[in-house]
């Protein structure tokens, strides 16, 4: 099997890490995600993986706490998922690294661009925590900007539902699944695919994103693989 793309960045919500629980980290879900990217890997794609904290915290749960020290905890939560990711993957012989935005040296290496990009060429996957290392930015915007930086073919966002709607499929049941979008639609409509942030740097960067069901069956390898799944959001110009 040859895959569509070479190197990826896959965005793994904190939610999904917590999976039916809804809080903490779901064993189970974690072996699920580590075969999948494992598989990936033995396909000769190379890796980055940007990982949310959401499980354990997230920035607008401060309540009347200032907004940058809710922002930096919610940092520090995804570490503690990419650490559980990491030894997941390397229990199964999958070679990784954790690199953080904010400087954690005795648990991570700090995030240097030329070396990430030559782990990636070893056949590492590496794992990108701490978000942007900024407060008042997702994790979904550190998703766009590693995946720009380190020239990503594709950013894969790993979703709790099938793929991107028109409404809330949890709130309208007659919620229609939208099957291909562009950058500026998603924008226009206020679809909540991503926050404006990361769709305007996937947008300027022509890199297509690809929203899909984590839980669906062998999901990450088949969106890999160019099966058309999910939805796919993409500039006009491309094919």
């Amino acid at each position: 099997m040859e895959p569509k793309y070479k190197r990826i960045v896959i965005k793994i919500s904190g939610e999904a890490m917590a999976g039916k629980a809804g809080f903490g980290i779901d064993g189970d879900m974690v072996a699920y995600v580590v075969e999948q990217i494992r598989k990936v890997v033995e396909l000769g794609v190379q890796v980055g993986v940007v990982v949310g904290g959401g499980n354990f915290w997230r920035g607008r749960e401060g309540g009347n706490m200032d907004r940058t020290t809710a922002d930096h905890m919610g940092m520090l939560a995804t570490v503690i998922n990419a650490l559980a990711l990491q030894d997941a993957l390397e229990q199964r012989g999958v070679q990784t690294r954790v690199q953080t935005a904010l400087t954690i040296t005795r648990v991570a290496e700090p995030y240097i661009l030329r070396k990430a990009i030559r782990h990636l060429e070893k056949g590492r996957v590496v794992i990108f925590a701490c978000g942007t290392g900024n407060p008042y930015f997702s994790t979904d915007t550190g998703a766009a900007l590693r995946a720009a930086e380190i020239h990503a073919e594709v950013l894969l966002l790993a979703k709790n539902i099938d793929g991107i709607y028109d409404a809330d499929p949890k709130l309208d049941k007659n919620a229609r699944k939208i099957d291909e979008i562009t950058h500026m639609e998603v924008i226009a409509r206020g679809l909540k695919a991503m926050d404006t942030t990361s769709i305007s740097i996937c947008l300027e960067n022509s890199i297509p994103i690809l929203a899909f069901g984590l839980e669906e069956r062998d999901s990450i390898v088949r969106a890999v693989l160019g099966e058309r799944i999910g939805t796919v959001i993409r500039t006009p110009k491309e094919n």
